[in-house]
């Protein structure tokens, strides 16, 4: 099973309407790829900036190019993306999981 770690950030007052569209886009769109096992979105805010944190869980690297295509390094952002985050982070991280 592969890890995938994707961190964003949004002002403070778009928190509660980014959490909203994870919730009703971003979250339905993993879950109907095959191969993904599941997720954790945490979220907190800190000073002025809202930070949100996705982990999600697949069978192995295959399935995440199903999710993020080829280049499955890279995030993958939604263009609903560019009305919150303050800024895109290019690359996710990977960690094969050998406990849970």
């Amino acid at each position: 099973m592969i890890a995938r770690i994707w961190h964003g950030k949004t002002k403070a007052e778009k928190f509660d309407a980014y959490t909203e569209f994870l919730k009703e886009v971003a979250i339905p769109d993993y879950r109907k790829t095959p191969g993904f096992i599941r997720l954790s979105f945490l979220r907190s805010l800190k000073n002025d900036e809202g930070h949100f944190m996705l982990i999600t869980y697949w069978e192995n690297l295959e399935t995440i190019k199903l999710f993020a295509g080829e280049e499955f390094e890279k995030a993958k952002y939604y263009p609903e993306d560019n009305d919150f985050l303050l800024g895109f982070e290019v690359n996710v991280q990977h960690y094969e999981v050998f406990a849970s």
